[in-house]
């Protein structure tokens, strides 16, 4: 595998003994994992882009949370209909969505 040129993680709220609850968990971010690889896959950046589902990242108020490096921006409250904002402005276009993050 190539070197990544971003790497996205959703929190879906899993939690150290493997049970899956919780506010991301509650809120779409399944739809929002499923939303992020198929827009990775239809704008052809398999290659440059990987999508990881993380156990709980502690910011259940700000959930659900999607993380993206190599940059470290957080955002938050993250809906479905905001993946193709990301990927676009974010992932191809270098700006951060602003109005997200955290």
């Amino acid at each position: 595998m190539e070197k990544l040129k971003h790497h996205i993680f959703v929190c879906n709220s899993a939690r150290m003994n493997g049970e899956v609850k919780g506010v991301c968990n509650s809120k779409e971010s399944i739809e929002i994992i499923q939303n992020f690889a198929e827009e990775i896959s239809d704008r052809e950046l398999d290659a440059e882009v990987m999508v990881t589902s993380t156990g709980c990242l502690g910011l259940c108020t700000q959930g659900p949370v999607v993380i993206v490096y190599p940059e470290g921006v957080w955002y938050g409250k993250v809906t479905p209909d905001d993946v193709e904002e990301i990927v676009e402005s974010h992932i191809e276009g270098g700006e951060i969505v602003s109005r997200l993050e955290i």
